[in-house]
């Protein structure tokens, strides 16, 4: 299943969308750890895994909480998607 938080405005479409198949393969969730805005958290889904959810106070302010790590040019590489060694995070902007 494709977990996404974020939200659609004005100026574009703010998601951050999390596997959580791929996420529940991940024992460690590195991706919590990595994210300086600490806007991750770990519960336990539908199915009883563990995986890796957005916290509801971040979810309206994605685009600017992500902006730091955000490079202006070249290759995207953000800190949690680095992080994340299954590949389930994936941002839409």
């Amino acid at each position: 299943m494709i977990a996404n938080y974020g939200y659609k405005d004005g100026a574009g479409e703010f998601f951050i969308s999390i596997d959580t198949e791929k996420c529940a393969s991940c024992v460690e969730k590195p991706c919590v750890k990595a994210c300086p805005e600490q806007i991750f958290y770990i519960y336990e889904d539908d199915y009883d895994d563990e995986v890796v959810g957005v916290r509801d106070k971040s979810r309206n302010q994605l685009q600017y909480i992500c902006a730091p790590c955000k490079p202006s040019t070249g290759e995207p590489k953000l800190t949690c998607t680095e992080a994340c060694t299954s590949g389930a995070i994936k941002h839409s902007w």
